[in-house]
């Protein structure tokens, strides 16, 4: 019924659009200038005969544009008769004029992914690719039905489920394929995370799974014309609690033309055929706006001058210019795969908030029982690393709204350690390379007394040099070390020995707000 009578409509319209015939010599009717004959017409003899004119016949040019507009004045009327049909015959395509039944057959041949790109074409096959049944076979075939188990007596009764299993949204079974795949992929990297070291309080594959799920890092640099410039990774350097990631090569604009830095985790597919590319996901890690960041100078060489972007972002710029030649930034392995995956493009990954269960019977909950990863290192060599259990502050040694945990005491001597090799950062650009002396890498894991962590760090630190004398145990020249951001603080206290031609250590501590071990702890300390 329906197709005959689209045929019908169809060949009437073309009827009524198509051109009258022309009429015969001596069978046209009288027009306005009855009674007078054109030129080409037949003409009266002498004799009562006719004579024909032998010039070319050709219709007059006013009477060619009323005739060709006649059919124009119809086809206007037609279509106000008959716009719907119009607009069927003219807009859409053979593909979407094809009953739903044959189309939903034809879309049941494609894969999950390929239906899920053709809903993207318009709106009708939008819906027709969300149809349920044709998800519902795609997830069968994919992860197949639960196990059949017999029923009782009592689940013989109709329950609130399986009335909201038949009132389901349209495109459930799309949806829980999508999440039954997602959980799958998470799944499996997740399971290598949960061997949690004893020494560093992180999962000990987490190098592992980044390697093996091939995540990168790319530097989107925008300046302040808006043209933004995304770069990918040149080096990586993996470290036990750490990975400092370097960019060089590209064309970054000049430093104060940077108006903001933007860092995104990046999974590349490996795909069978080299030519195909196929899109990436790409998460937001960190964002910086250089309207509200200052930069803080680390050091520099004959060469290079580097400056530090909180958190852990160091830009390598040339002396004497304002060019940068390399960008590079320190992340703590603490969620960094979640970070590098889960985040959208314009979002960052939230943390999940895990509360410890509160202890009201310890007065001293939440200032003791600290577990500290602590290490100093460059791109390339350990500097210093050490693990400090049972740290522990007293109520009384709270000032200034900071809790102190001291690591390494100055008076006791056999805290003291030694730093191997130079306090220095390693840098390299395209064709150069050199190293910037008294700078290095932080690398702290904080852990509470349920070895979960507390605060993690990963960022440059600058030894400077300081004329007051720190201890009288030493008589070389004595540096400090600081570290300073609303999260907490980290002071230490250093010696150069002119003799063994190295720093020793004298003295560490850590500072946390009061605030973040009230919200951590539910306590009003």
């Amino acid at each position: 019924m329906a197709a005959g009578r689209g045929e019908f409509f169809r060949s009437l319209l073309e009827g009524l659009e198509r051109k009258p015939a022309q009429p015969a010599p001596g069978g046209e009717k009288p027009g306005p200038g009855r009674g007078r004959p054109g030129p080409g017409r037949e003409q009266p003899g002498p004799g009562g005969g006719k004579t024909v004119d032998k010039r070319r016949k050709r219709r007059p040019k006013a009477a060619r544009s009323s005739v060709s507009s006649c059919p124009e004045r119809r086809r206007q009327k037609n279509e106000a008769y008959f716009p719907k049909m119009r607009t069927l015959l003219s807009e859409e395509n053979l593909m979407e004029r094809l009953p739903s039944e044959i189309l939903i057959k034809i879309l049941s041949y494609l894969d999950a992914s390929s239906l899920f790109c053709i809903s993207h074409v318009s709106t009708l096959f939008h819906q027709l690719a969300n149809d349920d049944v044709m998800w519902h076979k795609i997830y069968m075939s994919e992860f197949g039905s639960p196990t059949w188990k017999p029923k009782s007596a009592d689940d013989a009764e109709p329950q609130g489920d399986a009335v909201e299993g038949e009132d389901r949204s349209t495109g459930h079974w799309r949806k829980m394929y999508f999440r039954k795949m997602a959980g799958q992929e998470m799944n499996k990297w997740r399971r290598e995370l949960r061997e949690i070291s004893p020494y560093t309080g992180l999962p000990r594959q987490t190098e592992w799974v980044l390697r093996n799920l091939n995540v990168s890092w790319e530097l989107t640099v925008c300046d302040c014309w808006g043209r933004e410039n995304t770069l990918e990774q040149s080096r990586v350097y993996f470290f036990e609690s750490s990975v400092i990631v370097r960019w060089s090569g590209g064309s970054f604009p000049e430093y104060h033309n940077i108006r903001n830095i933007q860092l995104h985790g990046v999974r590349k597919e490996t795909l069978k055929s080299p030519g195909v590319r196929k899109p990436s996901w790409r998460s937001l890690i960190l964002k910086l706006d250089m309207k509200c960041q200052h930069g803080r100078f680390l050091g520099k060489d004959r060469l290079m001058k580097l400056m530090h972007l909180s958190p852990g972002f160091m830009v390598g710029i040339w002396r004497g210019q304002s060019a940068v030649a390399f960008i590079m930034v320190s992340l703590h392995f603490h969620r960094l795969v979640e970070k590098s995956l889960l985040g959208s493009p314009v979002c960052p990954y939230s943390e999940p908030v895990d509360l410890p269960r509160v202890d009201n019977s310890d007065p001293e909950f939440g200032l003791h029982g600290y577990t500290l990863h602590f290490v100093l290192h460059n791109t390339g060599t350990e500097i210093m690393s050490g693990h400090f259990r049972q740290l522990s502050c007293c109520r009384v040694q709270i000032q200034r709204g900071l809790l102190e945990l001291k690591v390494i005491n100055r008076t006791n001597l056999s805290q003291h350690r030694s730093l191997s090799g130079n306090v220095k950062m390693p840098w390299k650009s395209e064709a150069l390379e050199g190293s910037v002396e008294s700078c290095c890498i932080i690398t702290l894991t904080l852990l509470d007394e349920f070895q979960k962590p507390f605060w993690c760090l990963s960022s440059p630190i600058r030894v400077r040099n300081t004329k007051r004398k720190l201890s009288f145990d030493y008589g070389g020249e004595h540096f400090l070390m600081e570290y300073l951001s609303a999260e907490g603080q980290v002071k230490m206290k250093l010696v150069w020995l002119k003799e063994q031609k190295q720093f020793f250590l004298i003295s560490l501590a850590v500072y946390i707000p009061v605030f973040k071990v009230n919200k951590h702890f539910s306590r009003e300390y």
